[in-house]
């Protein structure tokens, strides 16, 4: 059995904390809890009302996600929480009794342009994937159910899913207008009806949790360091609002070069040269004084 490992993740509401584990918690079910009564069929959720501070609680996906009491502040008591967390899942604990029918969240998914005409992103109100994952054909996508059967549509070029989005490349024959209402019920529903939206065995799930991630970031040297940093602060937050990601893939010392991934809508975006040199390229040359020359992009 793999170790369950739990991080903290702040979120925009300083009284909300999500804890996040390295595994789904959940069968694509979301529940919230507003006492211990109403927490009867979650022994976590039981659990966590016992300490005074806990005022909801939140479950979905790989996540529970805590609302406290204004009495203490996350920074005094988060880490033990965590702890608690991670040696309740570790133990075999249940989260939530399968014979349970707590309040269940409805199911939205709405479709969303990006700068990409190739690509839409559909936004869902449920946490998909732990990690973001990219496939570019059927032969990629075993590691995923969802991702095969959307590839099963004929008009369907590329997947790219991360957090609660999935942004679809669609081939040129196809318009955007006579199938996007097609695929927004397909993906409703297949959330809707808890089908598997990626194994959870998969290597790009083992290999993407929160421990390998800062095992790869260590290995760096300093400079590469500061540009993990810079995209992952500066960059990241306004790519993936448009259906996409950068990621970093190198840096030439020598050359001055930055070699970067454009993934989902990025990618093979008419703009994205433009957003290189005129945004990424300019902010690591002001940020990183006489360290960088260029930028240069890779489509995943």
């Amino acid at each position: 059995m793999n170790t369950i490992d739990v991080s903290i993740q702040e979120t925009s509401n300083p009284t909300i904390l999500k804890f996040e584990a390295n595994s789904f918690l959940t069968e694509h079910e979301s529940f919230e809890f507003n006492n211990i009564d109403d927490a009867k069929h979650s022994p976590l959720a039981q659990q966590l009302f016992h300490l005074p501070f806990v005022k909801k609680i939140y479950i979905s996906g790989n996540f529970v996600a805590i609302e406290r009491y204004n009495i203490i502040e996350w920074s005094e008591v988060q880490n033990e929480v965590r702890e608690q967390i991670e040696n309740y899942l570790n133990e075999g604990g249940v989260v939530v009794e399968s014979t349970g029918k707590p309040k269940k969240v409805a199911v939205t998914v709405y479709a969303e342009s990006t700068p990409n005409p190739a690509v839409i992103k559909f936004v869902s109100n449920k946490k998909l994937v732990p990690t973001l994952l990219e496939f570019s054909s059927i032969d990629e996508a075993n590691a995923s159910p969802f991702a095969m059967e959307l590839f099963h549509f004929p008009f369907v070029k590329s997947i790219f899913i991360d957090e609660n989005y999935v942004s679809i490349t669609k081939y040129d024959i196809a318009d955007w207008n006579e199938i996007t209402m097609e695929l927004r019920e397909f993906i409703r529903s297949y959330i809707e009806n808890g089908k598997t939206i990626v194994s959870e065995d998969a290597p790009e799930i083992k290999n993407n949790t929160e421990t390998a991630r800062e095992e790869n970031f260590e290995a760096l040297d300093d400079i590469s360091k500061e540009i993990v940093n810079i995209l992952e602060e500066y960059v990241k937050p306004a790519v993936a609002a448009d259906g996409g990601n950068i990621q970093f893939e190198s840096y030439d010392a020598d050359k001055k070069r930055v070699r970067v991934i454009l993934q989902g809508a990025c990618s093979g975006c008419p703009s994205s040269t433009f957003t290189l040199k005129n945004g990424i390229e300019n902010m690591l040359k002001e940020m990183l004084k006489d360290k960088v020359e260029s930028v240069e992009a890779i489509n995943g």
